[in-house]
């Protein structure tokens, strides 16, 4: 695994865009504000948007020294746009957040200050979305996603879609990586050994653009991805720790 270079910063914020020429200039100044006077560094990722994402962003680079702007040559999706910035990124401290602007920035910080001030085994902070400004149907889809899931893999976590979440770079690179891994990191890093928690954090509403995904496509998604991470937990060993002798 690769480490990170000794004048790295503390923490890198991951954001995947795609399409998100409206949100994307706006949100980057919101992070950077939420993070003045930090260590810090900003990888969007655009996942081989159509529109003017990409150089509304690197439009930017003067102003917020600490972006950086990676593009997909072609479209993977949010989990590989993820995995992309976590590779290039150079915190040992990893904030992801959604790219269309309703994570709110603001709470990053003290997912970062929870995650560092916890144990070692302690490697992801998420965030559980409180008064969600979704459609009703979305909310209902989401609760009952939530809930079979959390039954079906016993991962604690009440809200895995949402996209704010911090965790350290290296247990992530741990991890076996699928499409749509982002939204099952809690049971994957309990799967390894590791301790997760969750604090609440703002919602706000899509101000632009227009949701990736809908109900019955995130369905048909989740149904081969929960059989999946069942199937990793049923063959996962643990050695109860590891002793040099």
């Amino acid at each position: 695994m690769a480490e990170a270079p000794a004048t790295a910063p503390d923490v890198s914020v991951v954001v995947p865009v795609f399409d998100e020429e409206g949100a994307a200039p706006a949100l980057a100044r919101e992070i950077a504000q939420a993070f003045k006077g930090r260590s810090f560094e900003i990888v969007f990722v655009d996942d081989a948007s159509r529109d003017g994402t990409r150089a509304a962003l690197k439009s930017l680079s003067s102003e917020i020294p600490q972006l950086r702007v990676l593009a997909h040559r072609r479209n993977s999706g949010q989990s590989r746009a993820i995995r992309s910035g976590v590779l290039a990124a150079r915190g040992a401290i990893i904030v992801t957040l959604d790219g269309d602007g309703q994570n709110d920035p603001a709470d990053g910080p003290a997912l970062v200050d929870a995650l560092a001030a916890g144990p070692a085994e302690l490697t992801l902070v998420g965030g559980e979305r409180v008064k969600r400004q979704d459609s009703q149907a979305k909310k209902v889809a989401s609760r009952i996603g939530n809930g079979v899931r959390k039954r079906l893999l016993s991962d604690t976590a009440n809200d895995t879609g949402c996209g704010l979440k911090a965790f350290r770079r290296e247990a992530f690179l741990r991890l076996p990586y699928f499409d749509h891994i982002h939204r099952y990191l809690p049971a994957l890093m309990q799967r390894e050994g590791y301790v997760t928690a969750f604090l609440p954090v703002n919602h706000r509403h899509r101000q632009t653009g227009r949701s990736k995904y809908t109900n019955l496509g995130r369905l048909w998604a989740s149904l081969s991805d929960l059989a999946g991470v069942i199937w990793l937990q049923a063959r996962a060993r643990d050695p109860g720790g590891v002793d040099e002798i």
